[in-house]
């Protein structure tokens, strides 16, 4: 059950979106073993001239990036899992955007199982109620 917030450099662009989307969902679930029908992605462009990397415009520099943000259940997830997920979610983008600048960010964000949830319930309490 992961949330997951991709920035990606450029005009609006609904197919790149959707294949962004795609492209990460199937990491998601294959690296990190999450559900696809709980996965829960929002896409944002922004401008290249409005993108700074080292003080200088993506549009000064002639390349793209992209930032991802994915919440997770902490304790869910191993380092090697965590780390795998990193080099696959780049490779990915790299195939997707062309000039890919290296400072694109992903962020994997440990959320305490109940501090987190959907539907009014935490992650806790889906643990607790499954009898895990």
């Amino acid at each position: 059950m992961p949330h997951i917030a991709i920035h990606l450099s450029g005009p609006a662009d609904a197919a790149l979106a959707r294949r962004a989307t795609a492209a990460v969902a199937d990491i998601t679930q294959n690296v990190l073993g999450k559900a696809l029908p709980v996965i829960a992605t929002t896409v944002q462009f922004i401008a290249a001239d409005q993108w700074f990397i080292g003080g200088v415009s993506l549009a000064e520099l002639g390349q793209t990036a992209f930032h991802l943000d994915i919440s997770i259940t902490d304790e869910t997830n191993t380092k090697a899992e965590k780390a795998r997920y990193l080099r696959e979610i780049h490779a990915a983008f790299a195939g997707l955007m062309p000039r890919l600048h290296e400072v694109s960010y992903i962020h994997l964000i440990d959320a305490r199982a109940a501090a987190y949830g959907y539907g009014g319930r935490s992650q806790e309490w889906r643990h607790q109620q499954a009898g895990v």
